[in-house]
This record gives C-alpha cells, structure tokens and sequence, in this order.
C-alpha cells in the first residue's frame, strides 16, 4: 500500500507541472514528452512507415491526397499566423502520402505528416470528404493529443519513463505505444475518457480547418453517416471505444456548424 502511495503522488507531482493547454480550446494536457522529442520521433517512424508499405500509384487519387491537405496545412499555418503563434508550427514540415491499404483509415503524426489509406477513398468519394477526415486527424496532430496519449501511456504501462529511456530500454513496447497513439492499434481500460475527449475535440477543430481551407463543414454530416454504414456491425460499445458512437459524434457535429460556418466557412472561389 505505502508503495502504491509513493507511485500516485509520484504521478500526482509529475502531472502537476506537466501541464500545458491546447490553445484552440484552453483545455488542460498532460504532456511529458517535449515536442522535439515527438516531431524526431515521428519523422522517423513515418519514413519507417512508408519503407514497409507500398504507396499508391493511382496518379489522381495521390493528387487528391495531396491537394486537400496542401490547403487545410495552408489554411492552419495562415490561422496560427494571424493568432502570433507561428512559432508553434515552425518544426512542421508537411507530407501527405496514401498507402495501399484496404483499411478505412488516415492518420497524421507530430510534424504534420500524413498517411491516407486507399480504402478510405470510396467512403471519402471526394475533396470535400477527404477534407473532413484530414481536417480531424491534422486537428490531433495541431492540439498535441499524440503527445498527450503516448505520455499517459507512458504513465500507464512504462511507469513514466521518459520517451528516450524507454526507446533504449524497451525499444519494442515503445514503438508499439507509439503507433496505438496514432490510431494504428486500439486502447481500451483507464485511458479511455481521454481518448473520447481528443476526439471530440479532434471533431470540433477539424470542422474549422477545413471550414477555413474552403470545404463546407456540412459535409461532415453525410461523411459520417457514411462512415456509420461502412462499419456496422464492427465497431464495440462506445464505453468500449476510444472514438464517439457515430449517433454521438452526427449529434455533436449538428451542434457546432452554425458558429463554425458563422465563424470561419470561407468559401473557395
């Protein structure tokens, strides 16, 4: 028990002044990990990534993947920039990238680096569904929910290691934390209601950056609805998930867009 004691307020202190906010919401995060740390990390893995995968050679659809996020990374740096917080993204070096894949999948990693799999492109059908899925997973990578998730993780599973010890020590486990944070692998137990949240929240500021590049958020209705039809039938219980049930995340979407659309829908001329 004394053990369990000196392990909990161990945890209390370290959380306490690790502390940072997402500064598009004011939400409080855990975040153990510097952001270079993440950003070096993450190149690595992707050019890993990308090594053990075979990217597209459909010529137009790679030219989809490319567009879209050109103009969301483009509408964020252009946001940051009128807030005076460019220096937030001075690290991020942008890439969008689709993989041969039949999974209905896309992430992006600290750093801005993006993999598309095709087999998201036939729920996606167009620009402007695509833009809602990069809009949200570009969203995860701006508010540092990789950050946040792998140093919970690291919390959880490596009692708080910090991430260069735990990539000498346990090098293994690490990178398999590492890809369950970006969505490669599924997280049930304790971190659950964090996940959901980043979620959320991942929903929320998607709708304005792609509001912002030009997309009608009101697609986010139909692409989800979309998504829901896709995988009926393979999904668990929400209190089993780390995303929203697709009926939640439809409802909470329906409430945001009138100040998104009031608020930042620019129209692409």
């Amino acid at each position: 028990m004394k053990i369990l004691r000196i392990l909990f307020f161990s945890w209390f202190i370290l959380a306490s002044v690790s502390c940072s906010t997402v500064e598009l919401t004011g939400r409080k995060q855990l975040n153990l990990i510097p952001e270079t740390e993440m950003i070096a990390m993450s190149f690595s893995q992707y050019d890993e990534f990308l090594k053990s995968h075979e990217r597209s050679r459909d010529t137009e659809a790679v030219a989809m993947v490319k567009r879209v996020g050109g103009r969301i990374a483009q509408a964020v740096e252009e946001y940051f920039r009128e807030k005076g917080m460019s220096g937030r993204l001075k690290d991020y070096h942008w890439e969008f990238n689709l993989v041969e894949s039949p999974e209905v999948n896309a992430w992006c990693m600290p750093g801005g680096k993006v993999v598309v799999y095709t087999g998201l492109l036939p729920v996606a059908k167009n620009d402007t569904g695509l833009a809602v899925v990069l809009g949200h997973e570009i969203a995860h990578a701006i508010a540092r929910h990789g950050n946040e998730r792998m140093s919970q993780q690291l919390m959880a599973q490596l009692g708080g290691m910090a991430l260069s010890e735990a990539l000498r020590n346990k090098p293994q486990e690490t990178r398999q934390l590492w890809m369950t944070a970006f969505g490669v692998g599924a997280q049930y137990g304790v971190l659950l209601p964090y996940s959901r949240l980043q979620e959320s929240e991942a929903d929320h500021l998607g709708l304005i950056f792609m509001a912002l590049a030009g997309y009608d958020p009101h697609a986010a209705l139909t692409f989800w609805e979309r998504m829901a039809a896709a995988s009926q039938g393979t999904k668990p219980p929400e209190f089993m998930s780390t995303h929203p049930s697709d009926r939640t995340r439809i409802q909470n979407i329906r409430k945001l867009l009138p100040e998104v659309i009031r608020k930042y829908y620019k129209p692409s001329t």
